[in-house]
């Protein structure tokens, strides 16, 4: 059995497990809650439990905006994943480690100090994300074009961030890697602010919210068409759907009030959609939206926030619509379809019919239902037309890193590849990292 121990450090999620397994022994939150009830923080898989009610719980986390900033909680959240849920003695292990692009040297010192003063694990390999999301895709197709040509364009949208990401031969070509400053979170807080402006005020529910997003929301193909659906009343409007709040006493968590409600929406989409690049939405479109939901749900009245449900319309497909069109929103930002052009454009010349076919999407926000579809549209129309433009999927986009860092661990060449602690405690950091990536 492998004694290598692969760490999916990401910001909202960690995926822990054993090299050369398949899947990971642990996904869990990145985070630690104290529920309203509770003087005692719960962390990773305790807040998962069925029976813990995390209304208005207390969030704390050791990442903000994509970078370590608590190192204290990050090494109790590991130590109570290595002790009660892999039950490995890190001492006889090595670890593989995955951090952000672009990670700070103070971030990387302290890891290293949690790694091997902390935990004292015999050796340290430390990846990025999108060359174990390349190896691992090109391991799965020996004879498909990553395999062949050993090039792929890794979109990873993440909790904090989002990255287009240029691989070659494994390695990830940081000079072309384009950065969007939106990711999970952001998409979470937005849908907390439509809610609690239109129906009830959920400002201080992260883990509902987190349920709501990942339960009812979807990637628009037809942006007037679907504002124009949402302003309907009644049963004509498709994308109407009640979610029910935890009451604390009969039932502990959110739940959809019907749970074929959310599917109502999808014969509109068997239906060739029209194009959406290039439409021009302005904001007085989408305020006009908001204002007539409002008068359709209100009747004249004012908002009963005593109620334990509300309603979602067009909140379902404007919070992932932040990914495609953020300027809409007031963000100085590019949209994904041009941050993914723009990296591809930084590469050289001889590299861009490949990797327009070989993008490869991962990261939990690639989830929401028609995504994929959504993207080819939006970057169809900036990629000359004598490239072929192929988007994947990964199977699972959450597992996807984990299971490139599986296979590296479980690689007869591995052993080689780390930092040991000897070395570490020989020279320092930041030798031992100049080592990592060449």
């Amino acid at each position: 059995m492998s004694n290598v121990v692969v760490l999916d450090n990401g910001a909202g999620l960690i995926k822990a497990g054993i090299g050369g397994e398949r899947d990971p022994t642990a996904i869990v939150p990145n985070s630690m809650g104290r529920p309203l009830s509770s003087k005692k923080w719960l962390m990773a898989d305790q807040l998962l439990s069925p029976d813990v009610d995390l209304t208005s719980a207390t969030a704390r986390r050791p990442f903000d905006r994509g970078y370590l900033i608590n190192p204290d909680l990050q090494s109790s959240i590991w130590s109570h994943i290595f002790s009660n849920l892999l039950k490995i003695t890190p001492s006889h292990s090595s670890l593989l480690l995955t951090e952000p692009l672009f990670n700070l040297p103070s971030i990387q010192r302290s890891i290293d100090e949690i790694v091997f003063e902390d935990f004292n694990f015999k050796a340290l390999y430390v990846s990025d994300s999108p060359s174990l999301v390349h190896l691992y895709e090109a391991s799965r197709r020996p004879y498909g074009l990553v395999s062949k040509t050993q090039c792929s364009l890794v979109v990873d949208c993440g909790f904090s961030f989002t990255h287009a990401s240029p691989v070659v031969q494994n390695f990830t070509l940081n000079y072309a890697v384009k950065r969007l400053d939106l990711g999970g979170k952001a998409l979470s807080n937005y849908l907390k602010e439509l809610v609690s402006y239109r129906s009830v005020n959920l400002m201080d529910e992260s883990f509902l919210m987190d349920h709501v997003k990942e339960e009812l929301c979807f990637v628009s193909l037809d942006l007037p068409r679907d504002l124009h659906i949402a302003r309907k009343p009644g049963k004509d409007n498709l994308f109407r759907c009640t979610y029910v709040l935890p009451d604390g006493i009969t039932h502990t968590k959110g739940f959809l009030k019907d749970p074929e409600e959310p599917k109502r929406y999808l014969p509109l989409y068997d239906e060739a959609p029209q194009q959406v690049a290039g439409e021009q939405i302005d904001m007085d479109q989408l305020e006009n939206t908001d204002n007539s939901e409002d008068r359709n749900r209100n009747n004249g009245s004012k908002i009963d926030l005593t109620k334990n449900e509300f309603g979602l319309t067009n909140e379902r497909f404007l919070v992932p619509e932040m990914m495609f069109r953020p300027a809409d929103l007031g963000l100085n930002q590019a949209g994904l379809a041009e941050c993914i052009h723009r990296a591809i454009s930084s590469c050289h010349s001889h590299l861009h019919p490949v990797l327009y076919e070989s993008i490869i999407l991962t990261g939990g926000s690639t989830l929401f239902p028609h995504f994929a579809k959504r993207l080819e549209m939006d970057l169809r129309p900036l990629v000359p037309d004598k490239y072929r433009l192929k988007i994947t999927t990964q199977e699972d986009p959450i597992l996807g890193v984990w299971r490139g860092g599986s296979l590296l661990a479980s690689s007869p060449d591995f052993d080689a590849m780390c930092i040991t602690k000897a070395e570490y405690e020989e020279l320092g950091s930041a030798r031992c990292r100049k080592r990592l990536f060449h």
